[in-house]
């Protein structure tokens, strides 16, 4: 997850753990509709609310013109905030703002149809595709690495397990990347990342810490490339944007970045303080002391744990189609959602959680005044995001923004007051 100017790794953590590839070169954007989703299960999974019996207050401060509303506008006024936000309660959109540009040059404004850089954001749909492929009897979460994959240290081939990779468990540390390198094709960027994440070492013993290797995501979409027999930009594009109905969501190439009008610039902070719109500038760097220089325009197409695009609406759908168990069976959601290894003090130093918190399946899933939150943040250079599930009263909040200088942190505490109605 790359940290950006106004956001350090320790705040990105954290805030991720407030929460819950798709296409091929060449597949098209459509602008996605209004933020709602099929009609719920009448018989739900049991993490999700039932359907309610009759009228449901509506909390003020999440409607138009309530607080949370109010404080956004503010924000973009003040030109500190550039995206889409949207609450989306039992499937109805409640509140969709839209702000600022999604592309400068062309005079494109942000809307509700506007796919922006996801970030780390985009790690669950790893899991959602490790395990449907389990739920098929495909593979074991208990298989080792080397059950599927060769050319890795033994240490990990024998003792690394898919469980280890979705729970961030594995213990390894990943080679440094180049990250002024420029790729050119598809095909460059499966090759290094099957070359890269076949340099990590095993640094801790697996199962023992939660850690931030990016390299066990790069592993387990290898995995499941090697069971489904495509790649993973397929398989996730066909068996999860599809099944969700997440038209338009996908890993796309830089060239569709340039052109295609639906995807929101990322509009990097650079050391001066100004913006610069990233696909078009990849000369330029983020200052990001964790990942100095980094730009996202640089990858050709983006893997699985650190980018790729969705809209707000899609989001929404995600989070039914799980409620739905359109796209996983019921136990494979409960197993997705279910909170599995407490998270305390990061390797980094950093504060405990102030709220209980547990990794479950590629995303945190925390107890926020009683309520269970799942969900994921991610940034990049020039792009926010945050989705989250509130499972027991039916609400999905989404926020993705295409500055990385905006006060997310802030923006999730206004969206849990108004939703929760506490601190």
């Amino acid at each position: 997850m790359e940290s950006v100017p106004g956001i350090n790794r320790r705040r990105l953590v954290g805030w991720g753990g407030l929460a819950a590839a798709g296409a091929a070169a060449g597949v098209p954007l459509v602008g996605a509709g209004p933020g709602h989703a099929a009609p719920a299960s009448t018989d739900p999974v049991a993490l999700f609310a039932p359907e309610p019996s009759g009228h449901e207050r509506i909390p003020p401060d999440t409607r138009p013109g309530g607080a949370y509303d109010r404080y956004v506008a503010k924000l973009a006024a003040q030109d500190r905030f550039s995206g889409v936000v949207l609450l989306s309660h039992r499937g109805r959109t409640v509140l969709s703002r839209s702000y600022g540009m999604a592309d400068r040059e062309k005079g494109i404004r942000n809307h509700e149809g506007v796919a922006v850089n996801l970030g780390s954001a985009v790690k669950p749909f790893s899991a959602v595709a490790v395990l449907q492929l389990a739920q098929r009897n495909k593979l074991r979460l208990s298989d080792t690495v080397g059950t599927y994959l060769t050319g890795f240290a033994t240490e990990i081939a024998e003792q690394v397990t898919i469980h280890h990779l979705l729970t961030s468990t594995a213990g390894l540390n990943h080679p440094e990347m180049d990250l002024r390198r420029v790729f050119h094709s598809r095909e460059e960027v499966h090759e290094f990342y099957q070359q890269w994440s076949r340099q990590a070492r095993l640094e801790a013993a697996p199962g023992t810490r939660v850690d931030n290797s990016g390299a066990v995501f790069a592993i387990a979409a290898q995995i499941v490339e090697a069971v489904s027999g495509t790649t993973y930009w397929d398989y996730v594009h066909e068996h999860i944007f599809g099944r969700c109905g997440m038209t338009g969501s996908a890993f796309y190439t830089r060239p569709q970045w340039l052109t295609d009008e639906h995807i929101a610039h990322s509009y990097m902070t650079l050391e001066d303080g100004s913006r610069v719109d990233a696909v078009r500038n990849l000369d330029k760097g983020s200052p990001s002391p964790y990942e100095p220089g980094k730009n996202p325009g640089r990858n050709f197409i983006d893997y699985a744990g650190d980018g790729g695009f969705a809209t707000a609406p899609d989001l929404v759908r995600f989070a039914h189609a799980l409620r739905d168990c359109t796209v996983l069976d019921r136990p494979y959601v409960d197993l997705l959602c279910g909170a599995k290894i407490p998270q305390g003090k990061g390797k980094d130093g950093g504060p405990p959680p102030a709220h209980p918190s547990f990794m479950a399946y590629a995303m945190p899933a925390k107890l926020i005044n009683g309520h269970w939150v799942y969900g994921r943040g991610g940034a990049n250079p020039g792009s926010v995001a945050n989705w989250h599930i509130y499972p027991a009263t039916g609400w999905v909040s989404v926020i993705l923004g295409n500055y990385d200088s905006l006060p997310v942190q802030d923006i999730i505490q206004q969206e849990m007051q108004a939703i929760l109605g506490q601190d």
